[in-house]
């Protein structure tokens, strides 16, 4: 293991992977199922809910200084994931498949394994890692808005 995996300490990330996308797996498949896609079936608050708690992997990311572009990566893959919320029934099927969770963590893995430990971040990349942090959050809070919007426009006519 890396000095930089040694540093930050990544098993919250692989726990919140797993209980995210694979807690448990459909009997008599090898499909994994997790707290994303359960919490992504309340209206409104579920995707906001799933955003936040996707955005402790890319937390990590940023503590173990991954590259820029990695990161925004990272942020598409929850920015994808909340776009799929906004499809009732069949966006949270997608998100089953989609399992951003587990993408992020292989990516955080894969930087923090291979790249040596960094000089301290700049300000430009708090910065910028701040802002892509933010996003999938943002997005998260756009999809409920618009989900609320939707069902209110559904419901009076």
């Amino acid at each position: 293991m890396s000095d930089r995996a040694r540093e930050v300490d990544l098993a919250l990330s692989r726990q919140l992977a797993k209980v995210m996308d694979d807690a448990v797996t459909v009997p008599g498949t090898r499909i994994g199922l997790g707290l994303d896609a359960v919490i992504g079936l309340v209206p409104g608050i579920g995707d906001v809910v799933g955003s936040a708690l996707s955005g402790m992997i890319v937390r990590d990311a940023i503590r173990a200084r991954v590259p820029m572009p990695v990161l925004a990566w990272m942020g598409l893959n929850l920015v994808v994931d909340a776009l799929l919320g906004l499809v009732p029934g069949v966006g949270d099927l997608l998100d089953v498949a989609h399992r951003a969770n587990r993408k992020n963590l292989r990516l955080l893995l894969r930087e923090v394994e291979r790249q040596p430990l960094r000089e301290p971040p700049s300000t430009a990349y708090v910065v910028g890692a701040v802002a892509l942090m933010l996003v999938p959050v943002l997005a998260g809070l756009a999809v409920t808005v618009l989900g609320i919007w939707l069902l209110w426009r559904l419901v009076t006519g």
